[in-house]
């Protein structure tokens, strides 16, 4: 499993979690699609916010691994603004490769880019 170095771990000052230590030892968590109904909590909306810009950072446009990314978080964005980047795809694996949807995340998530270029 690819450890993302200097990817943060966790929302801070939160039990958000970001990113695992290890990989489990009773199979990897597969990846879904959750989803994200009006009236979640102002915390949780902040988490994916932080996560996606965290994200955007680190890989932008290019295809990641998948990696150490915790799959609970990852779950809240796969499918919109986190899709896969590869036919075919295997949502249990450590290996699988996955990409921004830059048009999406821009569209879900305006306040993350309000400063950045490109």
């Amino acid at each position: 499993m690819l450890k993302h170095r200097g990817f943060p771990g966790r929302l801070p000052g939160t039990d958000f979690q970001f990113t695992i230590r290890r990989a489990n030892p009773k199979g990897v968590t597969p990846l879904t699609r959750r989803e994200r109904f009006s009236d979640r909590k102002p915390a949780d909306r902040r988490a994916d916010s932080a996560f996606l810009l965290a994200l955007l950072e680190h890989f932008w446009d290019q295809p990641f691994e998948r990696g150490n990314l915790d799959a609970g978080r990852l779950s809240w964005l796969f499918g919109r603004e986190v899709i896969a980047a590869e036919d075919p795809f295997d949502p249990a694996s450590y290996d699988a490769l996955l990409r921004i949807d830059l048009d999406m995340a821009r569209s879900s998530f305006p306040d993350v880019f309000k400063g950045m270029s490109a």
